[in-house]
């Protein structure tokens, strides 16, 4: 009993629309997530756990060898978000004086706001990191893996619910979404168009969130759009590892800068690219435009086609490891 008016303690102060029922593993309920002192909202999918074999066959067309072989992979009851963030939520986190302007109209508490003050914030950006493509309801993009992650520990601040990237698991399990055909909606590549943004028919720039069908799970823009920051390092040869039993863990982490994994293609890429189990290692590249030494840890500026969405395990991790988690550092680039 105390623990179920504690959760519902916490769903209130963290402006938490939500089922005490999503506590539990077995029976979790999407929800959104209000964003104190703001006029912002994030709406959370629940996903069911399950067995899914993570990977492409090798008759797949446009297959890479990265995406093989084949196994199997148990996935934990969790959230994700039905959209990718968008501008309007990163920039409240971005720029410190457009939470403060939204804290005074929306009365956050002096408390709360020098709590999230407190928080690790990105350096300003020398340009516009939309480059004029749209702002409000488009995705948020050209931030690196930290600054996605930094984001996540400033929403923790927020709202006290812990969030963070998933892994390349959890994606790809999200992404298919039961499915095990190339693209969640089947195999005819001539319906992507109805599914995604991406260079047949983005007109060279991303849309706004959820102006495509949803994939069975209800979620948007899974395939193109921007692609997406995943928890992982990326490994060639990770599968391999895996399938040989070199390596147990549910994901592979992060120990230098490049390369990491980002997932589900965008609208600047062909529509082999926005497969479910297509895998993308971040580059150096995606920094050329940046005119410091060292680079940004905060901004990629030759990204425009990166971005990431929000998940949160059904079963809370301890403050032990939320700490690890929110706690990285940086690894610089020279």
């Amino acid at each position: 009993m105390r623990l179920k008016y504690l959760f519902l303690t916490i769903a209130f102060l963290s402006g938490v629309v939500v089922s005490t029922s999503a506590q539990t593993t077995s029976s979790i309920k999407s929800y959104t997530q209000a964003v104190p002192g703001s006029n912002q909202t994030y709406a959370m999918v629940a996903i069911p756990g399950g067995t899914y074999l993570m990977g492409s066959p090798a008759t797949e067309k446009g297959r890479n060898a990265d995406e093989g072989p084949q196994h199997k992979v148990q996935i934990e009851p969790f959230y994700m978000g039905k959209y990718e963030v968008t501008w309007d939520l990163y920039d409240l986190f971005a720029f410190t004086n457009m939470e403060k302007e939204m804290a005074a109209k929306y009365t956050e508490s002096d408390a709360n706001l020098a709590k999230t003050d407190a928080t690790t914030r990105p350096s300003p950006p020398y340009v516009d990191m939309s480059f004029g493509m749209g702002r409000a309801g488009y995705p948020a993009i050209n931030m690196t893996q930290y600054a996605a992650i930094k984001f996540c520990a400033w929403l923790y601040a927020k709202t006290g619910v812990f969030y963070r990237l998933p892994t390349e698991a959890e994606w790809e399990y999200a992404c298919r979404a039961n499915t095990t055909t190339p693209y969640s909606f089947g195999a005819d590549v001539k319906q992507l168009g109805e599914y995604a943004v991406f260079t047949g028919n983005s007109d060279g720039g991303y849309k706004k969130v959820g102006t495509k069908k949803p994939n069975p799970f209800g979620l948007y823009d899974m395939h193109g759009n921007v692609m997406e920051w995943t928890k992982d390092q990326y490994v060639e040869d990770y599968y391999q590892q895996v399938a040989s039993g070199k390596v147990k863990e549910a994901y592979a982490p992060t120990t230098t800068l490049y390369p990491n994994s980002v997932r589900g293609g965008s609208w600047d890429d062909e529509a082999i690219v926005l497969r479910s189990a297509a895998r993308t290692p971040s580059a150096p590249a995606w920094k050329v435009l940046d005119p410091q030494s060292p680079k940004s840890d905060w901004w990629l500026t030759s990204a425009s086609f990166v971005g990431f969405r929000l998940v949160r395990p059904a079963k809370a991790p301890s403050e032990e490891e939320i700490k690890a988690y929110y706690g990285i550092k940086p690894i610089k680039d020279y």
